[in-house]
C-alpha cells in the first residue's frame, strides 16, 4: 500500500512539473514574439530616421565644412596681406597661412558634430551646453587641434547627460508618444534640417560668388 502512495505523488510531481514547463515555454514563445516584433519595429525606424534626417545632417554636415573651408581661406589672405615682408626684408617672415585639416580631423570633426548636434537636445538646457561644446569644436577644427576635439567627444562621452543619452530606442518612444498627440516628430526635424540646409548652401554661394 505504502508503494502505491508513493507512486501516485510521484505522477503527481512529475504532472505539476509538465504543466509548469507547458506554461514556461508558453510564456516564452510569448516573449520571443514580443522580442522579435520590437527589433522589427526598430530596424524600420531606423530605416525611416537614416533616410529622412541621417542623410540631411550629412548633407548639412559637407555644407558646414564647406563654409568652414571658405572662412579660413579669407582668414589666410588677410592674415598674409596684413604682415607683406617690406621690399628691403631679405627673408619672407610672413607666417604660414592656416593648414587646413587633414582628413582624420575632418572624420573627428564629424562624428563629434553627430555625436553634441544640438538637434539632439530634449530641452533648452541641453541644446545649450550642445551648441557649447559646438562652438568649441569648430574653433578645434579650424586650427587642425585633433587632440582638443578629442578631448571634447572623450568628455561628452563621460558626462551625465551622454550616459542618459537617448539612444534610438528612446528616440523611437518619442516618435510614438507625439505620434499619438498627433505630432511627428521626424517631419519636424527634416523641415529644420531643409531650413538649414537652405540658410548654408545661400550663405556659401555668397561667399563663392564675392570672391
Amino acid at each position: 500500500m505504502t508503494t502505491l502512495v508513493r507512486a501516485e505523488r510521484d505522477d503527481d510531481h512529475l504532472e505539476g512539473l509538465g504543466t509548469r514547463l507547458v506554461a514556461l515555454e508558453t510564456r516564452l514563445g510569448t516573449r520571443t514574439t514580443e522580442v522579435d516584433a520590437a527589433r522589427s519595429g526598430l530596424e524600420a525606424f531606423r530605416l525611416r530616421y537614416r533616410q529622412e534626417v541621417g542623410l540631411l545632417h550629412e548633407q548639412l554636415d559637407a555644407l558646414e565644412l564647406a563654409i568652414a573651408e571658405a572662412e579660413l581661406g579669407e582668414l589666410a589672405k588677410k592674415v598674409g596681406d596684413a604682415v607683406s615682408p617690406s621690399p628691403d626684408s631679405p627673408n619672407d617672415t610672413r607666417p604660414e597661412p592656416p593648414r587646413f585639416t587633414s582628413d582624420a580631423v575632418r572624420k573627428l570633426f564629424r562624428d563629434v558634430a553627430k555625436t553634441i548636434h544640438p538637434d539632439l537636445a530634449r530641452d533648452h538646457a541641453a541644446r545649450e551646453r550642445r551648441h557649447a561644446l559646438m562652438i568649441e569644436a569648430n574653433k578645434a577644427y579650424a586650427r587642425g587641434d585633433e587632440e582638443q576635439l578629442r578631448w571634447i567627444l572623450d568628455a561628452w562621452e563621460r558626462s551625465p547627460e551622454a550616459v542618459q543619452a537617448t539612444p534610438l530606442w528612446e528616440l523611437k518612444a518619442m516618435v510614438d508618444q507625439a505620434a499619438v498627440r498627433g505630432k511627428d516628430i521626424v517631419r519636424d526635424m527634416v523641415r529644420r534640417l531643409q531650413r538649414d540646409i537652405m540658410a548654408a548652401t545661400n550663405r556659401l554661394d555668397a561667399m563663392r560668388s564675392g570672391r
